[in-house]
């Protein structure tokens, strides 16, 4: 007989980043809310990459921090390098990436999470969710105990029916030798989900002491740290910093695993789950990319209390002594010692097509799900999930809007967009060339983007809101100054422009004009401007990206004007697409599959043309003249 246990309001399944995000969110709005672990000791465990952020996954990342979550607070208190990418290109793809202590970040995560006022922590797998009349009524555990509440968020993982693969080797746990769910899946699918096998993969770990560092690249972290948290006094963070090392792999390794491919279950059929285009295995890049004669390899610290390197961009799933094999026959790794072997790890997961925007379920209320359930990869993408399921499970429940950010507001609405509308066939990666609107949608500026969305839920505070507020006033204020303040072509000028290496002024110009150039930045402009304010680093820093760009900028905001009056034209929940006259019979299908809840959504399903989303239009339009 099961036995009922403590009610709640809301309850999440998984206490990975996605889990933590939704947890958090839920209870910092008032909701009781318990989140369940297959161990407390894994909470917000980082089992592959030992970083926050990077190309594209930084945006995630201040996102989830204007939106209040915890991501980026959490990993200024622990890094151990910090380096923003892609500099030398524009604005639009400056990518914040930080080396964590793994050991570290999970230990403040813990900490916030237990010290969260309305949060409890439920160590137990949960093996079925309970629904009655089409809504959630409660979650099981494996001990026979239920858990009644009237909301739950999926953020299970990679943990669903896991097995993990080192050649011939098949071990049935979830990552780092953990527990594996092995009932949630089959109880689920029973309430008519559908599901499908993806497959990820994570290189070795090696001994630091065992490393020729004299035969490697050394790789520092930036001079000046940029924190990621808005909130978070780049002041506080400025420390010394662990180096990273370039290694890189050669012929002879190439030529190890071609000899050995007809052992990687990767290649003998023996794995079931599709792999991450964007994130191979080295056998996968080796084959793939056979003219290539090199691969370059990262080796960075796992913390501070190892001696663990990761070898980043050497994920495999080959046999441990083919293994051994390939990575000594690196240049530097020669002697190389593995603590823990690569494997590829295969999990359940469902096709996000059956969720709304809102990250629920189409067919269950109240149920949601948030990460690598939906078919997604990375920490990054996991906690941005998270939070807005954590945030619209609350809604949900106090009867308030949900929020569903567009593709023109944020990355993580193109991400979720991405996920719910098209039936992604293998494990998702965020990226840049993936934003329609990367200009706009910077890093730098996801406060301005983001917070008001933030302090509207309740997750941000009226005293932070009023800071970004204050801070964007000032941009604006001093753009305005920079274009009304002329400077003349004298002297002065001149001697300025030559020490920029910029050429001379003809007539007079205003400060913004001389901005515009390349060579020259704010700061630079002190030496002309007589009246110029004292300003935080944040205000500058916007101001030049808005008078470079604003062209650009300017051109993208009528893109989105555009985008939106598209977008918002919404599509009825009862509309029978198989009445639609001049529909497509794909497309037909696709949009009854999908049930896009707007003309934009349908189009960006794969399937359906230009041609039908004007045959959609028509018919709504015909709709909406006979009223």
């Amino acid at each position: 007989m099961a036995l009922i246990h403590d009610e709640y309001d809301i309850a999440v399944v998984g206490a990975g980043h996605a889990g933590c995000e939704a947890a958090l969110a839920a209870a910092r709005l008032g909701l009781k809310t318990v989140v369940f672990t297959v161990s407390v000791d894994a909470i917000a465990m980082m089992p592959c990459n030992p970083n926050i952020g990077g190309t594209s996954k930084g945006h995630l990342v201040r996102e989830i921090d204007a939106l209040g979550g915890e991501m980026g607070k959490n990993i200024d208190k622990v890094f151990i390098q910090s380096k923003m990418l892609n500099r030398s290109k524009g604005p639009a793809v400056h990518s914040l990436r930080a080396q964590a202590d793994k050991q570290a970040y999970s230990r403040e995560m813990r900490r916030t999470m237990e010290n969260t006022d309305g949060l409890a922590i439920r160590q137990g797998e949960v093996t079925d969710v309970l629904v009655e009349d089409g809504k959630v009524t409660g979650v099981k555990i494996s001990t026979g105990q239920i858990y009644p509440c009237r909301a739950a968020v999926l953020a299970t993982g990679v943990y669903l029916n896991a097995r993990c693969l080192t050649g011939e080797t098949i071990t049935y746990t979830g990552p780092n030798g953990l527990m594996a769910a092995t009932h949630l899946t089959e109880n689920l699918k029973k309430k008519g989900i559908e599901f499908t096998r993806f497959k990820t993969g994570t290189p070795a770990r090696i001994d630091k002491r065992t490393i020729d560092f004299s035969k490697l690249v050394e790789q520092k972290g930036d001079e000046r740290i940029v924190p990621f948290s808005f909130s978070t006094d780049p002041e506080t963070i400025q420390k010394e910093q662990v180096s990273c090392y370039l290694a890189y792999t050669n012929e002879k390794t190439h030529e190890i695993i071609r000899k050995n491919l007809h052992r990687s279950p990767l290649y003998a059929g023996v794995i079931e789950g599709v792999g991450p285009r964007y994130c191979p295995s080295i056998e996968d890049k080796v084959v793939r990319f056979g003219e290539k004669d090199r691969h370059q390899i990262f080796i960075e610290p796992e913390g501070t209390y190892t001696n663990e390197m990761y070898l980043s961009g050497m994920s495999s799933s080959m046999p441990a002594d083919v293994q051994d094999e390939m990575y000594r026959s690196m240049e530097g790794l020669e002697n190389a010692h593995i603590v823990r072997n690569a494997y590829a790890i295969e999990y359940d997961c469902i096709p996000a097509v059956q969720l709304k925007p809102t990250l629920e379920l189409k067919s269950i209320e109240g149920l949601f799900a948030a990460g690598q359930i939906n078919g997604s990869s990375g920490y990054e993408e996991a906690g941005a999930q998270g939070i807005i399921a954590g945030i619209n499970a609350a809604m949900y429940l106090l009867g308030k809007e949900q929020v569903v950010l567009k593709r023109s507001d944020a990355y993580i609405g193109v991400l979720i967009d991405d996920l719910v509308t098209k039936r992604t066939k293998e494990p998702y990666r965020m990226m840049t060339s993936r934003a329609e609107y990367r200009l706009l949608l910077r890093q730098d500026n996801a406060d301005q983007r983001l917070c008001e969305t933030g302090h509207k839920v309740g997750l941000v505070d009226e005293e932070t809101y009023l800071k970004v507020r204050e801070k964007y006033d000032a941009v604006k204020k001093e753009v305005e100054r920079l274009k009304g303040v002329s400077v003349g072509a004298g002297k002065r000028t001149k001697e300025f422009l030559e020490s920029m290496d910029s050429s001379h002024l003809k007539t007079a110009a205003t400060l913004a004009e001389i901005l515009r150039r390349p060579e020259i930045h704010y700061d630079d402009l002190k030496a002309i401007d007589d009246a110029a304010p004292a300003l935080p680093d944040a205000v500058k820093e916007q101001v030049e990206i808005y008078i470079k760009y604003e062209g650009y900028i300017e051109r993208e905001i009528k893109q989105v004007e555009e985008f939106k009056r598209i977008e918002g034209r919404l599509i009825p929940e009862d509309i029978d697409y198989k009445m639609i006259k001049g529909l497509r019979i794909e497309a037909m299908q696709k949009l009854s599959e999908i049930r896009p809840e707007n003309l934009g959504q349908a189009s960006r399903i794969s399937g359906v043309s230009p041609a039908d989303i004007s045959v959609l239009l028509i018919y709504l339009s015909s709709k909406a003249g006979a009223k």
